[in-house]
């Protein structure tokens, strides 16, 4: 191996999802080596990688193994279990964001004990394990209410809207047989739902991308507007104060992704992620610097790219599964229809409402992209009537 070779800085991405494969896409323009450990040579992030280890990616054996061949380690997904990670700093394994940050990102309860200590804004909360405590938050912040497995819960799965305490008694017994901890939150009223990502590296450099709007249905992001059309900018500049507080305080290295729940009242904390995010897709093709080289940037301890927009608005749509498989087929159509509509897909096999890839359009006018943004999403859905 040559001098210059063995200077070039290794990467190493637990988890080989879509995330992962658009971060190699990213580490090649970089020029830095990239490693992936996936747990099949089908995941996404394995399907292009040219440096793939298999393995299981949440146990121990494999992650040191898997750590000695890399100069930094990050993620994919924050699901590796915390004694694993302890295990695996310990035995000298440089680990972007660290266990102590990305513990915030795994379990809702210390995110929601941590901001609170800080005096940042979060729903009214309560740790709860019993239908007594469930029913005295109930009094206190009224019913309907949210509860939530502190840990493992994504596309909103682990979350349940409770009318009152029978409904509550069901997930709590559900809860407890399988030994899930639960968290009640207040419902909140809120107008939309926003977030906004930052990057910081160990340097201690950041940078803060700009307020976005994201829409949700049952749990899963569909679509994203950036920047948040009509955002007050005292309220744009909270958020993303407040995604900065936190990357400092909770000493994230790497992406940040804060997501927001908009008030009549203001802005209030709702989930963190730590590493590329959904609601930040948009920054492939709308950002002078896509999130997935920030997020390379940050934990190689670069300097951090430009975060600003190269368009007024950029607005995308998740492309989910439909009954059709061939995705492929229809793609040659949405290039035709509007040559300015990006797609990115993410070499996934097909299921019904599994995402498999996202669409970019980039311009003016946000109802106008959100419409060619929806339309090239469902054709290649398979909604073409």
């Amino acid at each position: 191996m040559s001098e210059h070779q063995r200077s070039v800085p290794r990467v190493g991405m637990v988890g080989g999802g879509q995330l992962a494969r658009m971060t190699h896409q990213a580490g090649i323009a970089l020029g830095v080596d990239f490693r992936v450990l996936a747990g099949s040579p089908g995941d996404s992030a394995a399907r292009v990688c040219g440096d793939v280890q298999l393995g299981d990616d949440r146990g121990l054996a494999d992650l040191l193994a898997f750590a000695k061949s890399c100069d930094v380690l990050t993620f994919d997904h924050e699901h590796v279990p915390e004694p694993v990670l302890r295990e695996v700093e310990a035995a000298g394994a440089v680990v972007r964001p660290g266990r102590a940050a990305l513990q915030h990102a795994q379990d809702k309860l210390r995110m929601r004990t941590r901001a609170t200590e800080l005096g940042l804004p979060c729903p009214r909360w309560r740790a709860v394990s019993a239908i007594e405590q469930i029913e005295a938050f109930g009094a206190e912040a009224d019913w309907p209410l949210v509860l939530k497995a502190a840990r493992g819960g994504y596309d909103g799965k682990g979350v349940w809207v409770v009318a009152d305490p029978a409904e509550a008694a069901a997930v709590l017994a559900r809860a407890d047989d399988a030994g899930v901890q639960l968290l009640a939150e207040e419902k909140v009223a809120f107008r939309r739902e926003l977030a906004v990502q930052v990057a910081r590296s160990p340097y201690g450099q950041l940078a803060v991308y700009p307020v976005v709007e994201t829409v949700q249905r049952d749990g899963i992001c569909h679509e994203v507007i950036a920047p948040a059309p009509d955002l007050p900018e005292d309220k744009a500049l909270r958020a993303q104060e407040l995604a900065i507080d936190l990357a400092h305080a909770l000493d994230v290295v790497g992406l940040l992704a804060v997501e927001l729940l908009e008030t009549d009242d203001g802005i209030v904390i709702n989930e963190l992620a730590m590493r590329p995010h959904n609601s930040g897709h948009w920054t492939m093709d709308g950002a002078r610097t896509s999130q997935f080289e920030q997020h390379l940037r940050a934990v190689l301890d670069l300097p951090l790219g430009s975060p600003r927009t190269t368009a007024p608005y950029t607005v995308m749509a998740n492309v989910l599964g439909g009954a059709d498989p061939d995705v492929y087929g229809r793609y040659i159509h949405v290039m035709a229809k509007d040559p300015e509509v990006k797609v990115h897909l993410y070499g996934k096999e097909v299921r019904p409402g599994r995402k498999i890839g996202h669409v970019n359009v980039a311009g003016d006018d946000p109802a106008d992209l959100l419409a060619r943004a929806r339309d090239a999403a469902a054709y290649l859905r398979g909604d073409q009537g």
